[in-house]
């Protein structure tokens, strides 16, 4: 691959700096090498094959477009199996993959996704009932809490049924682990996962994870049990899987069944969690964006039909330009070449890691003017193709969530804005953080309840 911008990799303790920079500093870090060298480089590691980078809509295009049996990517993603299990779907390749991904599809759209809009009212509504007028509030935990019970509604097929509020707990907690930028060091730092007993972070975490194993393996049981009887006839995600059989008329073990499910509630709450966050950061940071949105959804008089907000125009705009600014992923997940591929000219050779920084591409001057101003009329004065705009990944690993995560941020943003009117606590440029492998709004951020409407 000559000509091709290098980044050369270090050795000691200039690599590990490097790494730790990496962790703590990821978005600066994206702008510094695109800065230096541009939309498509690679970077050399020792004794390894090179990693490419890229923001440039065409390569991603080409990435996003070439045949799947090019590229491994489960088997990149090992490094998450200490969370998420081995046979996690995010973990997995091939014709596996494509089956559990077909399997899953159906209750995240159509029918089913429509069914969702009235639980997602309900648990807001019932979450936000705790607020009290002028006591500020740290917004991540209620947002977390709406989040985690609608993907239990979705994935389990319940709301706060008391056997499932331990669970709900436990999950919380886990995450907390990796809650700011210094203990998201556990994640890519191997050498840091040492269990020295339950006070350590890797101890508590390892206590946690077995906990909830415990639990999930129990309700698949119980489940598998009512389903054999005929006592239950649900539609839920938890019971299509156990019912599932794969390509071989087998059905799913316990241990798949526990890692899908894990890895759905996990995806499926945290990141609209801290999407949620911006959201209501950016709409009382900039207050005419909040007043453009409450004279929209005024234009709905009483009682708005839920498809009709999710219709809403400026409402999608202003949710299109939070995903953007500060994506949740600032890449997507790397692709390793299985065969060789041409890309921008180059031949890529087997082995090559292949990286779609999001970021950077949401960050184009030539695609976003003044890409650090928060403005949503851009998405209603020029449609973005999939491969300029892409918060939710591309190609076979398009987030399977993604409709359920727009769905349930504007109806979450429609019931608070017009139940409450809110303030920020500081009003300070907030910069985001890491939190595990994604990016979040700081976990100390809070508002305030200056008055109930309802």
């Amino acid at each position: 691959m000559q000509n091709i911008p290098t980044v050369q990799s270090t050795a000691g303790l200039r690599r590990t700096i490097r790494r730790i920079n990496f962790v703590l500093r990821p978005l600066q870090l994206m702008e510094e090498r695109n800065k230096k060298y541009g939309d498509f480089y690679q970077v050399k590691f020792k004794d390894a094959p090179p990693t490419i980078m890229t923001s440039n809509p065409q390569a991603i295009e080409d990435i996003f477009t070439t045949s799947p049996d090019k590229f491994d990517v489960g088997i990149g993603n090992k490094g998450l199996n200490f969370l998420l299990g081995n046979h996690s779907l995010i973990l997995l390749d091939g014709k596996t993959h494509k089956n559990r991904r077909r399997l899953l599809m159906p209750s995240f759209h159509g029918e089913s996704l429509q069914e969702s809009s009235n639980e997602i009212v309900s648990i807001t509504n019932k979450i936000c009932n705790t607020w009290q007028t002028d006591k500020p509030f740290k917004v991540r935990p209620p947002m977390q809490e709406i989040t985690l019970r609608v993907i239990f509604n979705v994935v389990l097929g319940i709301d706060s049924a008391e056997k499932y509020e331990r669970l709900r707990v436990l999950l919380t907690q886990l995450l907390e682990t990796f809650n700011n930028p210094f203990s998201s060091l556990l994640i890519f730092f191997p050498s840091l996962q040492k269990d020295w007993g339950k006070f350590s972070p890797w101890g508590r975490f390892v206590r946690l994870k077995s906990e909830i194993r415990q639990l999930i393996y129990s309700e698949i049981q119980e489940r598998r049990d009512l389903l054999a009887s005929g006592k239950l006839d649900s539609r839920d995600i938890f019971s299509l899987l156990i019912s599932a059989k794969d390509e071989n008329g087998e059905s799913l073990t316990n241990e798949e069944l526990h890692d899908q499910l894990i890895t759905l509630l996990f995806a499926g709450h945290e990141t609209t969690a801290s999407a949620l966050g911006w959201l209501f950061y950016w709409t009382h940071y900039l207050p005419e964006v909040k007043e453009k949105l409450l004279l929209e959804l005024a234009s709905l008089g009483e009682n708005p039909d839920h498809i009709a907000i999710n219709n809403l125009p400026y409402l999608d705009a202003v949710i299109s330009e939070t995903l953007r600014i500060y994506p949740i992923a600032s890449a997507a997940f790397g692709r390793i070449i299985t065969k060789p591929i041409s890309l921008m000219g180059h031949t890529i050779e087997p082995r090559t890691w292949i990286l779609a920084s999001i970021y950077s591409l949401h960050h184009r001057e030539d695609l976003y003017p003044d890409p650090k101003q928060f403005k949503p009329e851009r998405f209603l004065e020029r449609i973005y193709s999939p491969y300029e705009y892409m918060p939710f990944g591309g190609g076979n690993r398009r987030c399977l969530g993604s409709a359920l995560a727009l769905l349930e941020m504007k109806l979450v943003t429609a019931t608070i804005l017009q139940r409450f009117e809110l303030e920020l606590v500081s009003k300070r440029l907030m910069s985001p953080v890491r939190r595990g492998i994604t990016i979040a709004p700081p976990a100390s951020f809070k508002m305030v309840v200056t008055k109930r409407n309802k």
